[in-house]
């Protein structure tokens, strides 16, 4: 059995400055090559599928360059849904539920974490968020977006970085009226009935979210430009 992916590659990117002026922020390079083949080479080998990505800012550049890989696209370039609202307009495409959602800003360093997720999913969840501690964060300010207590269920507090990888049922996405909306708000329906988990990824974790995170990422993989 496969598990639908959703890739988030349709924001801005406007904390990357320049880099963003002429493409979109899954096409900066990292390493050698586009964010977006870090996020995708996380795929090889596991029980993913279908892949979607959504486009909005230069879609097209990113629809050129997946040309040849087995993805799918949602087109967003009318309008902009945020994550709640991507993932929902996606879902014809995705097909099922629950879903994996995947943010194409980041470089890992450990074990795959789509991986970790799958080998950690399990039918009482309606979501699973996978989380880095702090100081195997890189490249990310502040001090964490939640706990993870003892029965492995998520609340709002400092302690663990949300990674941009999950696991979630896509039923409570129906229930938001706006068009646009972040996951954030099916985050607090779900935890407020006592589904919302979490697992803490054993590896490193990279926020390439502004310039100076290009290095950070390299250093943190061990790449260098030769």
């Amino acid at each position: 059995m496969t598990m639908p992916l959703m890739m988030f590659a349709a924001g801005f990117g406007t904390r990357m400055k320049s880099l963003t002026a002429h493409q979109p922020k899954p096409m900066v390079q990292v390493a050698g090559m586009p964010l977006i083949d870090h996020a995708l080479a996380l795929t090889n080998g596991q029980p993913v599928g279908p892949i979607v990505a959504n486009l909005h800012y230069h879609g097209d550049q990113i629809r050129s360059h997946l040309a040849d890989c087995d993805v799918v696209f949602s087109d967003e370039t009318d309008a902009l849904l945020e994550t709640g609202g991507g993932l929902r307009a996606a879902m014809p495409l995705l097909g099922g539920s629950p879903v994996m959602t995947l943010n194409t800003d980041a470089v890992w360093d450990g074990p795959n974490p789509i991986a970790a997720l799958l080998s950690a999913w399990h039918p009482r969840m309606d979501a699973l968020l996978l989380t880095v501690p702090p100081r195997n964060a890189h490249g990310h300010k502040g001090s964490g977006d939640f706990e993870i207590q003892e029965d492995g269920r998520l609340i709002r507090a400092a302690g663990q970085v949300y990674t941009g990888l999950q696991i979630i049922r896509t039923d409570d996405l129906h229930d938001i009226a706006d068009p646009a909306f972040s996951l954030n708000l099916v985050w607090d329906k779900i935890a407020a009935r006592g589904g919302l988990y979490g697992l803490s990824y054993s590896g490193k974790w990279c926020d390439v979210g502004q310039p100076a995170s290009i290095q950070i990422a390299q250093d943190m993989i061990g790449y260098h430009d030769v």
